[in-house]
C-alpha cells in the first residue's frame, strides 16, 4: 500500500533530525543490548522486537511524559538482562509529539509504515492517545494506552488497552470520590463550580465531574472552560468565585494548574472545598514550586507512596529511576507515572511470551483473559479495556512547606483522604481550616 503524507507531519526539516535522532537512539539501544549481554552472558539472537510509540518529551505534559520514557527504557533493560522477548532484544522507538495531538497521526504513521515497529505502547495522555487511535485500528493493532481516560467510549476497539486505575466507571472515578467526601461534611454543602481546560483529557473529567454531582445531589452554579493558550487565569478564578459555589472542581493540565493555584492565592479565593483532577500536581516539583498555596488542596491521584501500595518489584523500579532522573530536573520520586510506564512493559512482555507470538490479535487476546501482577499493582482489564477495578484515591495537601522536594517522599504532607481502605488521615474541612 503507498503511504499517504500526513498533513500533520511536520516539516521535511524537522522529519529529517527526527530520522537522525531514531537513528542516534538505535545505535545506542544496540550497544546497551551488547553490553548487557556481556554482562550477564545471555542468549539473544535475531532482529530486535521493535516497540514503537510516540511519547511527550517538550510541550506542556512533558515532566509527566520524560518520567515514563525513563520507566520503558528501565523495562527495556531489565528485559533485555533476561534474553529479551522470543530470544531477541528489545528495543525502543519512539518519537517527541510535543504534547501536540496533531503531531501523534503521523507520527504513528511513521512507525507502523516506515520503521515497521512489531508492538506498540502509548502514547501518554488522553489527548494523545485519542488521535492515535484511527492508525492503530486501521492496521489492527495492539496498544497499551498510558494513563488516558475513556478512549474506548468514543472508539469501541478491542485492541486497545488502558493504564491507568480508572476501572469500569471509567471518567467518573476521577471525581467520585471527591464528591463522596464533598456530601459526607455536615452541614453537606449544596452548590458547585465545574472549571476545565476545552481540551480532551480536560473535557472528560468535566463530563464525569458534572455527572457525580447530580449523582451526588449538587447544584451545578457554574460550569465552563477555558481554552487551552489560556495563561491568565485571574479572570478565570474571578469568575467562579462570582457564582459563589461552595466546592470547586478544577480539570486542569500542568501549566494551568500553577496558574489557577496562583490566581486563587492572589485574589485570597477560599470556598468550602476546593481541587479536583490537577494533573500539574501530580509532579513533584511543581507542587515544591507553589509550597505553601496548595496548602487544603483536594487531588485525585493514580498512585501515592502509602503502606497498601507496596507492590513488588516497585522499590527496585523506583530506585533505578531516581538515579536516571537525577541531574534532569524532573520528578525525583516518580511515583504518579513511572509505575505505569513499567507496568505497561510488563503486561506486554508477558502477552507476548505467553502467547510465544507478536500477532497483535493473539496478544490483545491474552490480555483480556489473563490478570497481571505488576510494579503498579495487580491489574485484569474490563471489555472496555480498562481496569477491571477502580483503584483512584483523594489527597490533601497540608503543612506544605516552600521548596522542599523532600517533604513529598511521603504521604506526611499529601494526605490520602479516600477511600478509607488506603486513608493515611482524616480529611480536613472546609478548605480555610486545611490551608493553615
Amino acid at each position: 500500500m503507498k503511504r499517504r503524507k500526513s498533513a500533520s507531519v511536520i516539516s521535511w526539516e524537522k522529519i529529517m533530525a527526527t530520522i537522525f535522532a531514531s537513528c542516534a537512539r538505535k545505535i545506542i539501544g544496540a550497544a546497551a543490548a551488547l553490553v548487557l549481554g556481556c554482562g550477564f552472558a545471555v542468549a539473544q539472537s535475531g532482529a530486535p522486537i521493535k516497540v514503537g510509540f510516540s511519547m511527550a518529551l517538550t510541550g506542556g505534559v512533558a515532566p509527566n511524559g520524560q518520567q515514563i520514557l525513563i520507566a520503558l527504557e528501565i523495562w527495556r533493560d531489565d528485559v533485555n538482562a533476561k534474553g529479551g522477548l522470543l530470544g531477541r532484544p528489545v528495543e525502543l522507538v519512539y518519537y517527541d509529539d510535543q504534547s501536540n495531538s496533531s503531531n501523534v497521526p503521523g507520527i504513528y504513521q511513521k512507525l507502523l509504515s516506515v520503521d515497521k515497529v512489531d508492538l506498540l505502547v502509548g502514547p501518554y495522555a488522553t489527548n494523545m492517545v485519542a488521535p492515535a487511535m484511527p492508525i492503530i485500528m486501521s492496521q489492527k493493532k495492539t496498544t497499551i494506552g498510558l494513563l488516558a481516560i475513556g478512549i474506548n467510549n468514543h472508539f469501541k476497539y478491542p485492541q486497545y488497552f488502558s493504564m491507568v486505575p480508572a476501572g469500569p466507571d471509567g471518567v467518573k472515578s476521577f471525581s467520585e470520590g471527591y464528591f463522596q467526601i464533598a456530601a459526607a461534611q455536615n452541614p453537606k454543602p449544596k452548590t458547585v463550580a465545574i472549571v476545565s481546560a476545552d481540551a480532551e483529557f480536560a473535557k472528560t473529567a468535566a463530563a464525569g465531574a458534572r455527572a457525580n454531582a447530580i449523582k451526588h445531589g449538587f447544584d451545578i452554579v457554574y460550569d465552563k472552560s477555558y481554552p487551552p493558550p489560556t495563561t491568565e487565569f485571574t479572570s478565570v478564578v474571578r469568575a467562579v468565585q462570582a457564582a459563589n459555589p461552595e466546592v470547586v472542581f478544577v480539570a486542569a493540565y500542568p501549566p494551568d494548574t500553577v496558574g489557577i493555584v496562583r490566581a486563587a492565592s492572589e485574589i485570597g479565593y477560599t470556598p468550602k472545598m476546593f481541587g479536583g483532577t490537577m494533573i500539574g500536581l501530580l509532579v513533584t516539583p511543581l507542587k515544591a514550586q507553589l509550597g505553601p498555596l496548595i496548602n487544603g488542596i483536594t487531588i485525585m491521584e493514580s498512585f501515592v507512596p502509602a503502606p497498601t501500595f507496596k507492590f513488588p518489584g516497585l522499590e527496585a523500579v523506583l530506585a533505578e529511576y531516581r538515579k536516571r532522573a537525577t541531574g534532569q530536573k524532573l520528578d525525583p520520586f516518580g511515583y504518579g507515572f513511572v509505575p505505569f510506564g513499567y507496568a505497561a512493559g510488563q503486561v506486554l512482555a508477558e502477552a507476548v511470551t505467553k502467547t510465544k507470538s507478536l500477532d497483535h490479535e493473539m496478544i490483545a487476546q491474552y490480555i483480556r483473559a489473563n490478570k497481571f501482577s505488576t510494579v503498579a499493582g495487580e491489574v485484569a482489564f474490563g471489555p472496555d479495556g480498562e481496569w477491571a477495578e477502580s483503584r483512584t484515591v483523594f489527597t490533601q495537601f497540608r503543612g506544605v512547606q516552600p521548596g522542599n522536594i523532600e517533604q513529598f517522599k511521603d504521604t506526611e504532607r499529601q494526605v490520602v483522604v479516600w477511600p478509607e481502605k488506603h486513608a493515611t488521615g482524616k480529611f480536613i474541612y472546609p478548605y480555610a481550616d486545611a490551608k493553615k
